[in-house]
């Protein structure tokens, strides 16, 4: 199951997964006007009981250190990605499982331990 929790407003996410055809293949999402803003957890926790999701089992991917906060605070595993936001060093000073500079690895890595 896919998810989103970001610090977009719900309009600004709609728009974005209708335009890039990404809507059909989320089941769920929080956006920072429903949600405390990231670092806090609240957004994946309720994700998680939406979709009946339990932490061992929930991944978050994330261009921030922000998000990777969240998921540490949300008791989640995370993975890093650095064509986003932050740079690589601020990134794994969040200890993720692993850290990507290409969509390809993080695809590869994700065949391999999902």
């Amino acid at each position: 199951m896919l998810a989103v929790a970001t610090g977009k407003g719900r309009n600004g996410l709609n728009k974005s997964l209708q335009r890039s055809g990404l809507a059909q293949y989320m089941q769920a999402s929080r956006c920072v006007d429903e949600c405390f803003s990231k670092p806090h957890p609240q957004m994946l926790h309720e994700l998680m009981d939406e979709l009946g999701a339990m932490p061992d089992r929930t991944l978050m991917i994330g261009d921030t250190s922000y998000d990777l906060q969240m998921a540490s605070n949300a008791g989640v595993a995370s993975l890093a990605v650095t064509y986003g936001a932050h740079p690589e060093a601020e990134l794994k000073k969040h200890r993720p499982l692993a850290c990507f500079d290409r969509f390809g690895a993080l695809n590869s890595w994700l065949v391999e331990h999902a």
